[in-house]
Parts: structure tokens; sequence; C-alpha cells
């Protein structure tokens, strides 16, 4: 019994993984063409998220500044906590806020934050899940949606780490080239 329930872990995340392929493809070319644009302009990525999310945003930060799979220059990326005034404090006409919320947390906090950024010229790039899909109203035209259709956050917070770094790996390829 209890071994199929773990069967079942795994079967639902490899669905998941499965059905997001199509649909976040075209939204993460769109936040990787974001962030190439805003780093070859010599902007920086501000990264941030609630609760468990918060550790791949902090996760995406390293390795931008780090590396993903191979060796390059690191990248102007930072990890912050999501409140309004660390991004007024830091964020600049042409930077990115990237913004992770599997479990709409503290919607109230993320719409502040996106807001405060908007405010600073900076672009948004949101990932979220199924309930914090709200968030996507408080977006510009230019800024990014990436929606894991998914309500459960295990579920979730799987399927984000796999878009990060399917993204980091994007930009890797836009900057360096394809290596195969």
């Amino acid at each position: 019994m209890l071994e199929q329930r773990i069967q079942q872990q795994f079967f639902e995340g490899a669905d998941l993984h499965y059905q997001s392929a199509e649909a976040l493809a075209r939204p993460l070319n769109e936040a990787a063409n974001a962030v190439v644009g805003t780093l070859t302009a010599g902007g920086k990525l501000l990264l941030c998220g609630q609760g468990p999310a918060a550790l791949l945003a902090r996760h995406l930060a390293e390795r931008l500044v780090g590396r993903l799979e191979r060796e390059r220059p690191p990248l102007a990326a930072l990890h912050i906590e999501p409140d309004v005034r660390r991004i007024q404090a830091l964020g600049l006409p042409g930077d990115l806020l990237l913004l992770v919320d599997a479990g709409a947390d503290d919607l109230d906090c993320c719409i502040a934050a996106v807001r405060a950024a908007q405010g600073k010229d900076m672009t948004v790039v949101l990932l979220v899940g199924s309930s914090a899909l709200g968030l996507g109203e408080t977006l510009a035209e230019t800024d990014v949606l990436i929606h894991v259709p998914h309500e459960r956050t295990p579920r979730v917070l799987e399927a984000q780490l796999l878009a990060l770094h399917a993204l980091a790996d994007a930009v890797d390829v836009q900057l360096m080239g394809d290596q195969e």
C-alpha cells in the first residue's frame, strides 16, 4: 500500500513534467530572451521567492553567478527577499525581477514586489503554480508569466526546479552558443 502511494508521487510528477513541456516552452523562451536582453544591456537580475520557492530562486541565482553545466563568466544575478524596500533599493531601470511562488503564501507581498519592480521600470518574470495564477493580472505587456499547471505545491516546486534549469540552460545557449 505504501509502495503504491510512493510510486504515485513519481507518476504524478512525471505526468506534470510531460504536460508542462509544451505549456512552458514558449514562456520560458520569452523569459530567456528577457534575461539575456537585461544582461547584455548591462542590467542585473533580482531573484526572489516565497516560502519553499525562495530556495528555488536562490538556486537559480547561484547557477547564474556560478554555472549550470559548463563554464562561463558569472552573470549579474542576486537573490533577495521579495520585499518592496529591497527592490526599491537595489532595482534599477532595465533590471529584471524574477519572482517564484509555488503556493500563493502571501499574494499581497508578491503583488507589492511586482508593482515595486514595475515602478522602477524593471521587467518582471513570474514563475507560479495555479494557486498563484492571479499574480499574472499585475503584469505589463512586456512582462512574462510562466504558469505551472498544477495546484499541489510539491508538484509545482518540482516542475519549477526543472523550469529554472531549462531557463538557465537557454540563457547559456543564447550567450555562449550550443555546445552540441
